[in-house]
């Protein structure tokens, strides 16, 4: 049964790291009999800013996201979402932080409670999210100074919070400033057995 699985990319430069991993992502679904939709935001064009009018209605009756209606059917059709970005200041880029931030909004992702109370979530058609990012720190400052700041955002408080429902799983590659053919390849493998995984009936 084919999968509605959505590639979200967010990176500057159309040779980088991160370029090359959503096609490597891309080729792998393709050959798994699925047909995947490649969203890049830079290419795409994306605003990040959330706008006067979206803000206004975040707490009225219904949320104006006619702006963003593309990408909002992208994000309640998928049924596997991939996200690759590289991991800056051990944050998200700007860019892609912004597309949470009009994505993931009322009467898209979730509504609010009646008492505004926990979120009732609305992604209840996504099964699966993988992110895939690169770093250019060590493994060890991630985990244990930072906490996995990255991880703990995305898989508590957003994809936890609005698709309770999906499994969540990262794959992140460190030291990249001095990354080897040899690390890069075993990485390439590690993703492909991943998406395998996901897109197994």
């Amino acid at each position: 049964m084919s999968k509605n699985v959505v590639i979200v990319l967010a990176h500057p430069l159309n040779d980088s790291l991160c370029a090359h991993l959503a096609a490597l992502a891309t080729a792998t679904i393709v050959q798994a009999g699925h047909s995947p939709r490649l969203v890049d935001l830079y290419a795409h064009g994306f605003d990040p800013r959330l706008t006067g009018r979206e803000r206004k209605t975040y707490y009225a009756d219904e949320y104006d996201s006619s702006a963003i209606a593309a990408d909002k059917a992208d994000l309640l059709t998928a049924d596997v979402l991939v996200l690759v970005f590289p991991t800056w200041w051990f944050g998200l880029p700007a860019i892609l932080k912004g597309w949470i931030d009009r994505l993931f909004v009322p009467g898209v992702a979730y509504d609010h409670a009646p008492d505004f109370g926990r979120m009732i979530p609305r992604l209840t058609k996504l099964r699966a999210c993988l992110v895939v990012t690169t770093l250019g720190s060590p493994w060890w400052i991630d985990r244990f100074v930072m906490f996995r700041p990255v991880r703990r955002v995305l898989s508590r408080a957003i994809i936890g919070t609005c698709a309770p429902q999906a499994s969540f799983s990262m794959l992140s590659l460190y030291e990249t400033e001095r990354l080897s053919a040899e690390r890069l390849t075993a990485f390439e493998r590690r993703l492909v057995r991943a998406l395998r995984r996901l897109l197994c009936p």
